[in-house]
């Protein structure tokens, strides 16, 4: 019988295997399984793996995640607050970069893996790598350089600057944020992460625009991945849908993993990708909240019946909200289960 991390490599090379990859990213609702408040779950990466391995047990899907909360890069960078909600993903609250004295003076640390939260982070993955034993893909997650920025000063601010400049300003800043996302993404890899989710909502042209995609987000992908290659990376835009972009990113990245917009049209993607590489399809989890779960399993159908078509297909969930309820969780995963086999 073969184990997911051997069903998610046939699915990426398109060989033989039982039934397709099923990702499902339930990330909060670790604190919960284990009755903590998110502040006390993500204080320890023994919490956060413990929660992680306990709803991969529950559930049975594939994979295990690292992550924490996306805030956490900016804590490592100088953040000092994070507004924990136990209904919602927990925020940054000090955006600490405010002017552009702070910009400049603003450093990144020449190793990041002695900074004590990411030495929480190294001790879930280490805990996530004894217990997976090869068998579970383990999942990191990656800021872009240029979405890196807005979690440091806040949207508006980081889109002021991205489009109006100074533009010497934006780019010492870019590049700094470039270099810590080199760092991670190099410690990730060293700590045993499996997939490493390469996440910009300004790597879509939904958002941004092919002209900027082209000329603004592309060349600083680039740097970001120059170092260490794309061995593992899949590329991300949140809930940007971004198939405009895909023969570029194989093109010029090389990336062949692509982590759908639940906006995007899965066919598309298909024809786009092909057998060149990962086409995941992931389900609108938003919509989960409210839907049936006759509604879910339908969905999860209608996923499966478009991207199974041609192998090299992964079926995927967005951020799972807290409030999508147990019943259409355990529907997406028996209906991905049933619809996801092959024979």
């Amino acid at each position: 019988m073969m184990h997911p991390m051997q069903i998610l490599q046939a699915a990426l090379n398109g060989q033989p295997a039982p039934r397709i990859p099923i990702f499902c990213n339930l990330l909060d609702q670790g604190a919960r399984e284990l009755g903590m408040s998110q502040a006390e779950y993500y204080s320890r990466g023994e919490h956060v793996a413990c929660g992680q391995l306990a709803m991969r047990d529950r559930y049975g899907y594939d994979n295990l995640w690292s992550l924490f909360y996306v805030g956490r890069e900016a804590e490592l960078l100088g953040c000092q607050e994070i507004l924990f909600a136990d209904d919602g993903t927990p925020n940054v609250a000090d955006y600490f970069l405010r002017t552009a004295a702070d910009i400049e003076q603003f450093t990144i640390p020449d190793d990041i893996t002695r900074h004590p939260l990411w030495q929480e982070i190294a001790h879930c993955l280490a805990i996530l790598r004894r217990e997976a034993r090869g068998r579970f893909p383990i999942c990191a997650y990656l800021t872009a350089s240029t979405t890196l920025p807005a979690l440091l000063m806040g949207m508006d601010k980081w889109l002021e600057l991205a489009l109006t400049g100074p533009f010497t300003l934006r780019d010492q800043l870019l590049a700094k944020c470039s270099d810590f996302f080199r760092k991670q993404i190099a410690a990730y890899r060293a700590a045993g992460a499996d997939v490493l989710l390469y996440s910009t909502p300004f790597g879509a042209a939904s958002f941004v625009g092919m002209r900027r995609f082209r000329q603004f987000s592309l060349p600083w992908m680039q740097r970001d991945l120059a170092p260490g290659g794309i061995d593992g990376v899949v590329y991300y835009c949140g809930t940007a849908p971004f198939n405009a972009v895909i023969p570029e990113v194989m093109q010029q990245l090389g990336i062949t993993a692509h982590y759908l917009s639940p906006q995007d049209d899965l066919a598309v993607a298909k024809s786009i990708i092909g057998a060149r590489g990962l086409t995941c399809g992931v389900i609108d989890d938003i919509q989960m909240i409210a839907w049936s779960p006759q509604q879910t399993r339908q969905e999860v159908a209608r996923l499966c019946r478009i991207g199974m078509v041609g192998g090299h297909f992964l079926l995927g969930t967005g951020v799972m909200p807290l409030a999508v309820p147990e019943a259409n969780i355990r529907a997406y995963l028996e209906a991905a289960f049933t619809y996801g086999a092959w024979s």
